[in-house]
């Protein structure tokens, strides 16, 4: 069994029979797709991603202890709490505008083509912005719980 990562988004793990292959890197690739299919990819890949760019996990031969495992992992939750964050807010102005523009479709006022296509073109923005929105509200509870695990390890430290 081969596991492969994606720098954007390292707590995404795709598990794939057999070794490091061209072969698996596709079968990984597969699985990507399907993830992005589906929107449980909480990055964007708009620059394009190669078989090449998956990162294979590799079992440390250091036995790291559950506490380690978790501080690792509290970690890697508010990074991509950060990352979120960010997303949200530089979407967020922009979604607001063309959320108010929707309402010219529910009045009675007449619209040109052009206002139209521009709010067509504007239904990407909001959607992504409510998605990245929604995964950042997801992120933010279980966040919660790594800065709690981080606390208790600094807290520890202190003593």
């Amino acid at each position: 069994m081969v596991q492969y990562t994606l720098a954007q988004s390292p707590e995404i793990i795709l598990n794939i029979p057999g070794k490091d292959s061209a072969k698996a890197r596709e079968k990984a690739m597969d699985q990507l797709m399907e993830l992005m299919d589906t929107g449980k990819l909480p990055t964007e890949l708009e620059e394009g991603f190669s078989p090449q760019q998956l990162i294979e996990v590799k079992e440390t031969a250091t036995e790291n202890t559950s506490g380690e495992d978790a501080i690792t992992q509290a970690v890697q939750i508010l990074s991509n709490l950060a990352t979120l964050k960010l997303k949200v807010q530089e979407s967020r102005s922009e979604a607001l505008e063309v959320r108010k523009a929707v309402d010219i479709l529910f009045s009675d006022q007449s619209v040109s083509e052009e206002e139209i296509s521009k709010l067509k073109e504007g239904f990407k923005v909001l959607k992504n912005y409510a998605q990245a929105n929604l995964r950042y509200q997801e992120a933010r509870s279980k966040a919660e719980q790594a800065r709690e695990v981080l606390d208790r390890a600094l807290k520890s430290a202190d003593k």
